[in-house]
């Protein structure tokens, strides 16, 4: 989520979203090698709180959102259909105390090989901001308890444990799967905020934990040591200015990252040096994750800033390696 994204914006962008004109769903056309094909196929609800945080790809070729200011978790079917999967209790206090933000968000989003949904929910309040857990058919519980004074982000799933960070706090946890105690797994200047919100977007790929840090425009590997502890912070890529989650490319260290102040999506290198493939004139409004199968490539915008049309986009990917 975007560092100028302050307490009042979300009323500013419900309150002015009446003005905004969105087209139909259709091409774009200023990709850059090698993704293209670009299309926005679903325009989402800005007045009912439908902006994508995340984004999860289930087998049948349906997707699953967390609308982070709706509080809900939700799924686009194959057909296009929004079905709402949750929604997540309201604090008592409107969730003015939440961290940076000022209001109650659902945030990360992972899916585990039964169905069964993780996500986080940040509410300023410790009755309910934790991991929270949905399974086919039930109904939303929380599995893990956070501290309310911090800000759950980005999230995944290895090996039966939750990784997930707290923007606010700049510590990454980890949670098993089958829910407790929330552990803190590695901290450190690299993941803390410079002003507004740190670690963001988590994957655990090729044996480790790669972090991006909003504030600093980075990205954090940590190896994940035989033990299961933390290795040593390396910084992998920098100069993302506004860095919130990314995919990896299949099994390579290639990352699609996605830019949210400045409505790009960047592919970095293994080496760290990077390139725009994705812009606004792609049809990018504030994009705040991205999922990869394949060759398609999926982004989410949440419109936090722009306002005017929350989106997914897809793309394919042809990577000629």
């Amino acid at each position: 989520m975007s560092s100028k994204f302050a307490r009042n914006l979300l009323v500013a962008a419900i309150a002015t979203a009446s003005l905004a004109v969105v087209g139909p769903a259709g091409p774009a056309t200023a990709a850059t090698a090698p993704l293209s094909h670009t299309r926005i196929t679903e325009h989402f609800d800005l007045p009912g709180g439908q902006m994508p945080e995340n984004i999860v790809l289930e087998p049948n070729g349906s997707i699953d959102l967390s609308f982070s200011a709706a509080r809900q978790i939700a799924q686009v079917t194959r057909n296009g259909k929004v079905r709402v999967l949750a929604t997540l209790p309201a604090p008592a206090d409107d969730g003015v105390h939440t961290p940076a933000l000022g209001f109650p968000l659902v945030t990360g989003l992972v899916r585990d090989a039964h169905g069964t949904l993780y996500f986080l929910y940040a509410t300023g309040t410790a009755d309910l901001t934790g991991v929270w857990r949905l399974t086919p058919g039930g109904a939303p519980e929380r599995i893990a308890a956070l501290p309310a004074d911090g800000l759950p982000n980005g999230l995944a799933l290895d090996s039966g444990r939750l990784y997930l960070t707290d923007s606010v706090r700049g510590v990454i946890w980890r949670v098993p799967a089958a829910g407790g105690t929330a552990t803190v797994w590695a901290d450190g200047a690299e993941l803390a905020p410079t002003g507004f919100l740190g670690a963001n977007g988590l994957k655990v790929h090729n044996g480790a934990v790669w972090v991006s840090n909003l504030d600093k425009g980075t990205v954090v590997r940590y190896a994940v040591r035989r033990n299961g502890a933390a290795g040593p912070a390396r910084i992998r890529a920098e100069q993302l200015s506004g860095i919130d989650d990314f995919a990896f490319i299949g099994r390579s260290d290639r990352i699609l990252a996605a830019l949210d102040q400045t409505d790009q999506v960047a592919l970095v290198e293994p080496d760290g040096t990077h390139t725009i493939v994705l812009s606004a004139q792609d049809g990018l409004q504030n994009p705040t994750a991205v999922a990869v199968r394949g060759s398609a490539v999926y982004v989410t915008s949440a419109a936090y800033l722009t306002k005017r049309d929350p989106n997914l986009l897809t793309a394919r990917i042809h990577t000629g390696r």
